[in-house]
């Protein structure tokens, strides 16, 4: 397993990281003893950085993942999360405590490795958006707290939102990580872009917060499992997937998966799959890309996925065709 440095913390990280969200859906759904078998698997395969946060299962992630390190005691990285809503605008740094403790009640931890803000970055919207000024001059300070108490190591931000916004909060050199939507489906490559998708550049976004110091953890490599080119989803993952930073409905962005058929076609992947790990992988955009998995075949997939390393150059000059 490939290990690349998360930005200024200096830790090596695992190329590729063990998701634990409900888009894949292992560690909320699965059943317990395949849960604690894809973590031992993980482990033996060399992934050091798993990721869950609260609202993964209202809780159910953190839950079974504190389980699981209960039994296994494995050294490892773990990232989290929280989210600030409206009513705790008053108390930030209140608010980002009291949800770390719940949660680490629920990981059966005293600390974790890296915390991070799970709102969009945002002047405006419905969904819990933060401004920039807030997160910098209320977010960072109380994540700097915690650092100083021995909870957390490092900081980090879910990099969606007003790119402006987000361009001046990494600007800012606060933060210690950012995660940043990353796939075949996005132009964040400098891949065409197809219609329905948005214009916002990823790729620049990746290589600001490289420039910055700051370890980039990749998300939505699978575009919510449409990179799959099957609108089917597994018991274990969620009904239904909301497209982030893809096109205007899954239905879209599996019918858009298509468009890379060729790079199977012509000998450089076995399957779409391993085409959008192996391209989120390609370059230095990223630290470490999460992988949401729902089974152990599925994790199996993404690990023989990630050994064959990054797509040649030919292959990259097909998909941008």
């Amino acid at each position: 397993m490939q290990m690349r440095k998360l930005g200024r913390t200096g830790v090596e990280v695992s190329v590729l990281g063990f998701g634990c969200g409900a888009v894949g859906g292992m560690m909320v759904k699965g059943d317990p003893k395949d849960q604690e078998r894809a973590f031992a698997r993980a482990l033996e395969a060399g992934i050091t950085f798993f990721d869950t946060a609260p609202s993964y299962g209202n809780g159910a992630s953190e839950t079974n993942v504190g389980r699981v390190l209960k039994t296994l005691k494995p050294d490892l990285f773990l990232a989290n999360k929280f989210t600030i809503r409206p009513e705790d605008k008053d108390d930030v740094a209140g608010a980002v405590e009291r949800s770390l403790d719940a949660s680490l009640k629920r990981l059966q931890r005293d600390s974790v490795d890296l915390l991070q803000l799970h709102n969009r970055i945002a002047a405006s919207g419905d969904d819990r958006p933060l401004d920039a000024r807030q997160v910098i001059e209320q977010v960072a300070p109380a994540l700097d707290r915690l650092k100083q108490k021995g909870k957390i190591r490092f900081g980090g931000i879910t990099a969606l939102g007003d790119t402006d916004l987000l361009h001046r909060v990494v600007k800012a050199q606060v933060f210690d990580t950012a995660q940043i939507c990353f796939n075949l489906l996005n132009p964040s490559a400098a891949l065409p872009v197809p219609p329905g998708l948005p214009a916002q550049d990823f790729a620049e976004l990746a290589l600001r917060a490289k420039d910055a110091g700051m370890g980039r953890i990749g998300i939505r490599v699978f575009a919510g499992g449409a990179l799959s080119g099957s609108e089917a989803r597994h018991p274990n993952g969620v009904p239904s997937v909301p497209p982030i930073a893809s096109g205007p409905d899954y239905a879209t962005d599996v019918s858009n998966a298509h468009r890379f058929d060729a790079l199977i076609k012509e000998g450089h992947a076995s399957s779409l799959i391993e085409a959008a790990l192996r391209f989120a992988i390609s370059g230095e955009a990223l630290s470490t890309v999460l992988a949401g998995t729902a089974t152990l075949d599925q994790l199996e997939t993404a690990i023989a996925a990630v050994g064959k390393g990054p797509l040649p150059p030919a292959a990259l000059a097909l998909a941008a065709q």
